[in-house]
This record gives structure tokens, C-alpha cells and sequence, in this order.
């Protein structure tokens, strides 16, 4: 009687595909956040630039506490404790310092030759890019919202003096609070996007600055309603019309606080769309 004699299987050696489910879309945001914490620049950048925006908040605050007393009662109605904390300089630099932080996070590794060893691991371009994105948000989420909070909390305890500070549940606060914490993840986003368009980190820098800052404060609302509707696609342009006020002005040629956010959200993903559709379809 003969015996069968069983053979161990050879070991099989599974090969997993960048877009199958079991590559886990964390490792690859914990990939991006691991890129984008060890970039000491990206650091330097926020941190200087966060100091000098509660800086900037103080010294306003402080020229305004010492010239009230000055103030005629039309001056004091008129005056918005609000805009000493985050002015309109105040919104550039953290428009201009996000955008560039935005735009690295792309533009840096094309410019380093990184990327080929990215997509060599992960040739699933598509959720690289989307890791990259949710990196940046939340990152720049969160740098927005200390900012917006931080100011807020150091020039209202200097008006505090006069017995004009506001406090966060106070008409309008919120609102003005959440838009000026949101352009710091849409500029990151805008300049992610126009990043994946050039390609260039000069020129990326350029573009950024220049859409998303020169062009909304070069227009001014005029009598053609049609160029008044251009004018509102602007993010920059809607947040210094209309977000950045507590009581904004009902005229139809400002935005609204509907039609800002909206653009808002369409600047947003439309510039998310961008990035991954860009980086997915071009070589390296």
C-alpha cells in the first residue's frame, strides 16, 4: 500500500496595489504628515508669521485704546472692536504665508525629485494628492483658527480698558472668527493648486500672491453690476466686503454672506479638484 506524501505549498507572496483597500489611506496621511512636519521651513514660516499677526493685533489695539478718548460720538458708533484684532494686512500675510505653505507642499517635491519615489511606492497618484490635501487642511485648519482666536482674545483684552471689547457669543463675532480662520486652508488649497498647474516654486509664489491678494484689492464695486458678479468670485475680494464685518452692507453690488461662503467652498474643492486631477494625468 503506498503512502501519499504531502509537500508543504511554497509561502505566496501577496502584491498589493497602491489603489486596493487594504493599502490603508492613513498610512499614506501619516506619510504626508511625516514630509510636511520634518520641512523646518514650513515651521519657521508659521511661526513667525502667527507672532507677527498677534503683534500686529496688539499694536492696533493699543493705538486704538490710547486714541479714544479722542473719538467723537459718530466715531465711536462707527467703530467695529472687531478690526483691530485681524485688518486687512493681517489677512494678507496669512493669506500670502498660507498660499506659499500650500503650494511646497506640492511644487517642493517636483522641485526635489521626491515625487518619483512617491508615485514609484504609491502609483495610485490620485490618493497621494488627496492625502497631501487632507494634510494641509487640517493643518492649516488649525493654524487659521489659533490665529483668528488668538488675536481676537489679545485685542479685546486691551479694549477691555475702555470698556469696548466684544465677547465671542456678541452679534456677528462667530461668523467673522470662522471666515478669517477659513482663509488660511483655502489659500494652502489655492496654492496646492496652482502649484500642480506650474510646477514652478517661483513662479507658483508669484501666482499665488498675485490672484489671491493684489487682484481682489485692485477692485473696487462700480456701476456694472456684471463686473460686480466677476468681482464676487474673488474669496479676498468677499472676505473684505462682506465676511470680515460684523453688520455687512446690504447693496447688490457687495456680496453677501450666502454668496461669500459659496465661494468660499467652490474655491476650496475647485482648487482640490485641480491638484488631483493635474498630478494624476501629467508626467513626472
Amino acid at each position: 500500500m503506498s503512502t501519499a506524501v504531502g509537500r508543504s505549498a511554497p509561502p505566496v507572496t501577496r502584491r498589493y496595489s497602491a489603489a486596493d483597500p487594504r493599502v490603508r489611506f492613513r498610512d499614506l496621511v501619516a506619510a504626508e504628515w511625516i514630509k510636511l512636519r520634518s520641512l523646518r521651513s514650513t515651521w519657521w514660516v508659521l511661526g513667525l508669521g502667527v507672532l507677527l499677526l498677534l503683534l500686529a493685533a496688539a499694536q492696533k489695539s493699543i493705538g486704538d485704546y490710547d486714541v479714544w478718548p479722542t473719538f467723537r460720538a459718530r466715531e465711536r458708533a462707527d467703530f467695529d472692536p472687531m478690526s483691530p484684532a485681524f485688518s486687512q494686512m493681517s489677512a494678507v500675510l496669512l493669506v500670502v504665508g498660507s498660499g506659499v505653505v500650500g503650494a511646497l507642499t506640492l511644487v517642493g517635491e517636483y522641485a526635489t525629485g521626491l515625487v518619483r519615489t512617491t508615485f514609484t511606492a504609491v502609483p495610485a497618484r490620485h490618493r497621494v494628492v488627496l492625502a497631501k490635501i487632507a494634510v494641509v487642511t487640517a493643518v492649516m485648519l488649525a493654524v487659521g483658527a489659533f490665529v483668528a482666536l488668538s488675536t481676537f482674545a489679545v485685542s479685546q483684552a486691551i479694549l477691555s480698558g475702555r470698556g469696548i471689547a466684544l465677547s465671542l457669543d456678541d452679534p456677528g463675532v462667530p461668523r467673522v472668527l470662522a471666515a478669517n480662520a477659513l482663509l488660511a486652508p483655502l489659500a494652502a488649497l489655492a496654492g496646492m493648486g496652482i502649484g500642480a498647474l506650474l510646477r514652478h516654486t517661483a513662479g507658483t509664489v508669484v501666482a499665488v500672491i498675485g490672484l489671491l491678494v493684489i487682484l481682489p484689492m485692485m477692485v473696487k464695486p462700480n456701476v456694472h453690476q456684471w463686473a460686480n458678479d466677476l468681482y464676487m468670485c474673488l474669496p479676498f475680494y468677499d472676505w473684505a466686503l462682506c465676511l470680515s464685518q460684523r453688520h455687512p452692507r446690504v447693496n447688490p453690488a457687495l456680496p453677501t454672506v450666502t454668496v461669500s461662503w459659496l465661494v468660499f467652498a467652490a474655491w476650496a474643492v475647485a482648487s482640490a479638484a485641480v491638484a488631483v486631477a493635474v498630478v494624476r494625468r501629467r508626467d513626472v
